[in-house]
């Protein structure tokens, strides 16, 4: 039997003056940025940290600490470039992202599948194993109130097979 794990991740930064918006690898036109010590991409961040928890690798701090100064200013694909070998080396495979957007603005709507088709190449993963979704929080806490943006994702991640393994599997179910 497979096993799956799913992983959830969660990550908020403030919007600042000065720097550039990154969200889901995309450079977003917009007059404030996401403060932090790497590029702060919400979007990629919330996923690294998903996959790190379904695989029980520890957290983003724990694999990519910001006092370490080789991730200073860092890009969030490169930080999924680099789970992604975690989890090869882990024996896992990603079979599915979810993620959802909190903010007022921007709007997303369109740059949602760009973000997702960036992310899934990112991953060398289907496009259609990606979902990116956007919602406000109706004017309430620091998104609503335009100070910072919010992403939630989940996971879905499963054992790599080896070739014997496949066909271990493949013979079970036709035994039945």
């Amino acid at each position: 039997m497979v096993e799956l794990r799913i992983g959830y991740g969660f990550d908020v930064h403030k919007l600042v003056e000065g720097r550039n918006l990154i969200l889901g690898g995309l450079e977003i036109e917009f007059p404030k940025g996401l403060g932090g010590y790497s590029d702060a991409d919400v979007v990629c961040h919330s996923i690294v940290d998903a996959l790190l928890g379904a695989a029980k690798l520890g957290d983003i701090g724990d694999n990519f600490p910001p006092t370490d100064p080789k991730y200073e200013d860092i890009a969030g694909l490169r930080l999924l470039e680099l789970v992604k070998i975690k989890l090869a080396n882990n024996g896992y495979e990603i079979e599915n992202i979810d993620t959802t957007i909190i903010c007022e603005e921007p709007k997303l709507g369109e740059i949602k599948e760009m973000m997702a088709s960036v992310i899934a190449q990112t991953l060398d993963i289907d496009g259609s194993q990606i979902s990116i979704k956007a919602t406000t929080s109706d004017g309430l806490g620091c998104t609503g109130e335009g100070k910072g943006i919010a992403v939630a994702a989940v996971v879905l991640i499963s054992e790599i097979l080896l070739e014997e393994e496949e066909e271990e599997v493949e013979d079970e179910y036709e035994d039945e």
